[in-house]
């Protein structure tokens, strides 16, 4: 798993990167914060409480309006830990999976706290960060997953039959492995997600999307990137039912002007590949960042989790300056999605200067240990 070499890295693709890592994490909270309120509702409930076409701006969720939900939460820490894994490569200890299940326990005690602990010495920054305390409708699956230290793997996962959206909505970052071989974020994606949803159809849905974002975030179309995760998917058992998810989402982009019910039909019963396939659709056709993901939020199934999905995939394409001005100066945590999202760039950039032979940043080590 070697990461691409510095000198790759020019000032306008360091730009243009972190522009897109940006992109993605304030895309997928952004949608996430959309489709939050709408979240439990039907489409015909939708309507009746946001007037007839639906919900097309930021509404009050959890107090406020802007809140997000346990699935942006849960990216963040999917971020540090991925952060964490590099710099904890330096110490010949490399088995990212396991770095990826400490921050995500790391989440789970800010379901558990009041708030921060300070004795945890090697919680990091972000675990510090007193919003992240708010319990945002975690669901059994994540709960149970992350329960205690046993972490689940491929060959034992936890919650087998669990056949959910949250391990998919968590894997957006997998994608912004830009230096790594795309089987490689893949196997990566698919091994954290059977730490709570261990169905195939589950972990090879967060395993594709970490695949689409991979291919954006390196300047592909998304077609291009759809195409790319059947061909990766291809060759792994139990593909099937995902593969046909996304086949149809293509199909239906030749189908007429976007609907509801087309939404709805792709979504499905709120499975994995479901969601998926509709986030993928929303972001096809959506004529801009809003437009797509109001799409994604108008209909009966999991609006928080299309929302997150579909603005992950429009951020990685577009990069942040694509998103709505005005729903970002509402969203609930910006300033800390902002301040991960560069510090992951320059890991992922500029990890040699920061953490290396050369020597060490002692803030950066104080941010992200070892531990």
């Amino acid at each position: 798993m070697t990461m691409t070499s510095g000198a790759v890295w020019g000032r306008a693709e360091q730009q243009d990167f972190r522009s897109r890592v940006r992109g993605t994490l304030l895309g997928g909270a952004v949608g996430d914060a959309l489709g939050g309120p709408a979240d439990p509702l039907s489409l015909e409930e939708i309507r009746a409480a946001y007037g007839g076409e639906g919900l097309l701006d930021l509404a009050f969720g959890q107090g406020r309006r802007g809140t997000v939900t346990h699935h942006t939460q849960l990216t963040l820490f999917t971020v540090d830990g991925l952060i964490r894994a590099q710099v904890r490569r330096d110490t010949g200890a490399w088995h990212p999976p396991t770095d990826l299940h400490r921050a995500y326990l790391r989440w789970a005690a800010t379901q558990r706290d009041w708030g921060p602990d300070e004795r945890r010495k090697d919680d990091g920054w972000l675990a510090r960060e007193e919003w992240l305390y708010a319990r945002r409708d975690p669901t059994r699956a994540l709960l149970i997953g992350f329960g205690d230290e046993t972490m689940g793997t491929l060959e034992v996962p936890k919650n087998p039959g669990e056949l959910g959206p949250e391990a998919v909505t968590r894997s957006a970052p997998f994608g912004l492995l830009v230096g790594w071989e795309p089987q490689l974020v893949v196997q990566l994606a698919v091994e954290c997600a059977a730490q709570t949803h261990g169905h195939p159809i589950a972990y090879l849905s967060a395993g594709a999307y970490a695949v689409i974002v991979h291919a954006l975030a390196r300047g592909d179309s998304l077609d291009g990137a759809v195409q790319r995760a059947l061909a990766l998917l291809a060759v792994r058992p139990g593909h099937q039912p995902v593969s046909d998810a996304l086949q149809h989402a293509l199909g239906a982009v030749r189908q007429g002007m976007p609907t509801p019910a087309r939404v709805e039909e792709l979504a499905g019963d709120g499975t994995a590949d479901g969601l998926l396939a509709a986030s993928v659709y929303c972001a096809l056709v959506g004529e801009d960042v809003r437009h797509g993901l109001c799409l994604a939020v108008n209909q009966s199934g999991p609006s928080a989790a299309a929302g997150a999905l579909t603005g992950g995939l429009l951020g990685a394409l577009h990069g942040e300056t694509a998103l709505p001005p005005a729903w970002l100066a509402e969203l609930e945590g910006r300033p800390t999605i902002l301040e991960l999202a560069d510090d992951y760039a320059m890991e992922m950039t500029q990890g040699p200067a920061l953490h290396g032979p050369a020597g060490s940043s002692p803030g950066w080590l104080a941010r992200y240990p070892r531990a």
